[in-house]
């Protein structure tokens, strides 16, 4: 091998940086709005730092800012990219500046659109990923299209997006088909694609020719053949009212035979059933037999597809997520550049919540403190109430 082969094999491969979105000044013009559902239905969004901020230029982002609306905007990737082979990491930075009772703050990450004008809900994506939340439904989504469906997670990934400060969501696409999900630099899932999203065919299925044997007993618990009901055991929920007497006015021909009204048993005691014990036969839930897939193919390339495109496709009951440092790269350093900016943000963030929350607390005693001062002038005042009274009397006497 001569030097200069030794020189090209030394030299590591460069990072390619496929996307990165910050929201600098002229972001319209590479983002296109989607006119699918027309100008009453589609929201509006805001070009903003938020409330909190390090550098407000620096921080701006795109903010929903309507309630009850639709959401599709789409962009090309700086560079569209097959990601066979690669490790690749998705990250981006999203905010819920107001208190989301249903709403999403998650990205779709797509191949090349020629039409991007008609994207709407339906359009085919790669990838989707973020948190979101409509009642008491929450999680952190990461969906695959599998070629035909979009296919969920067998289990949710945990939703982190519970407050009002920003939160970085990464995806790390691995080249040996498997996910890593971190949020602000926590892990909170590792692992394989084929084993946690139903995407083929499963490698073992039922025996088909296993049956449950008829002496099979799956029932933990049985009645005790030793327990008799009492002799004494009432079981009749109502009893003829012995002190009803028949109306003097009664008459059989026209009224029909009277018979006494029913009222509640007093020593009605309810349907008796023998006491449960634990039964001796129990073998526990009976299932098939596993057997090999005789249609199982191990799959490979999960990790591959066509991108070219990043989505933001939402309905928002409740608006106000601020989507911000889009970043899609093939190094980690660069990555890695976004959070430290985030880790700042972060801090200013908290510094906030703390000072708020301080102040609240420091009114909720001034308040308290009022409350109570008043409930002591009005002990204070009735005893004069009650002296003036009385002097009132003795003049009159």
């Amino acid at each position: 091998m001569n030097i200069l082969s030794k020189l090209t094999l030394a030299v590591p491969a460069a990072a390619t940086v496929y996307l990165k979105e910050t929201f600098p000044d002229g972001w319209e013009e590479r983002w296109t709005v989607s006119n699918w559902k027309g100008e009453d239905s589609h929201g509006k969004v805001e070009h903003t730092a938020g409330k909190v901020f390090v550098d407000e230029q620096k921080n701006r982002g795109l903010k929903t800012a309507e309630d009850h609306r639709y959401y599709a905007y789409i962009r090309d990737l700086d560079q569209a990219f097959n990601s066979l082979g690669k490790d690749v990491i998705f990250q981006y930075q999203v905010k819920y500046e107001e208190s989301v009772d249903c709403g999403g703050g998650y990205l779709k990450f797509g191949p090349k659109m020629e039409n991007k004008s008609a994207f709407n809900s339906d359009s085919e994506y790669n990838i989707m990923f973020g948190p979101d939340k409509c009642g008491f439904n929450q999680r952190t989504h990461l969906i695959f299209n599998n070629g035909k469906d979009n296919v969920l997670k067998t289990d949710d990934l945990d939703y982190k997006q519970g407050d009002t400060k920003s939160h970085v969501y990464r995806l790390t696409l691995r080249a040996n088909d498997s996910v890593k999900v971190e949020v602000d630099g926590e892990e909170i899932f590792d692992g394989s694609i084929e084993e946690n999203w139903k995407i083929g065919q499963p490698a073992e299925i039922d025996d088909p020719e296993d049956v449950k044997p008829d002496d099979w007993v799956d029932s933990p618990m049985m009645d005790d053949p030793e327990d008799k009901k009492p002799e004494d055991w009432v079981e009749e929920a109502q009893i003829p009212d012995e002190k009803a007497t028949k109306p003097e006015d009664w008459d059989e021909e026209e009224d029909g035979e009277w018979e006494r009204p029913m009222i509640e048993n007093p020593d009605y005691k309810g349907p008796w059933n023998p006491k449960r014990i634990a039964n001796p036969d129990y073998k526990g839930p009976w299932a098939p037999k596993k057997i090999p897939n005789p249609e199982y193919v191990p799959l490979e390339n999960l990790h591959k597809y066509d991108f070219g495109t990043v989505m933001i496709d939402l309905w928002q009951v409740k608006s106000g997520s601020l989507f911000d440092n889009f970043i899609i790269t093939d190094d980690a350093k660069e990555a890695d550049e976004l959070m430290e900016e985030f880790k700042k943000l972060k801090e200013v963030e908290d510094a906030k919540a703390k000072e708020e929350e301080e102040e609240r607390k420091k009114k909720e005693a001034e308040e308290e403190k009022e409350s109570g001062e008043d409930e002591d002038l009005d002990d204070n005042e009735e005893p004069a109430a009650e002296e003036d009274e009385t002097k009132t009397n003795e003049e009159d006497l």
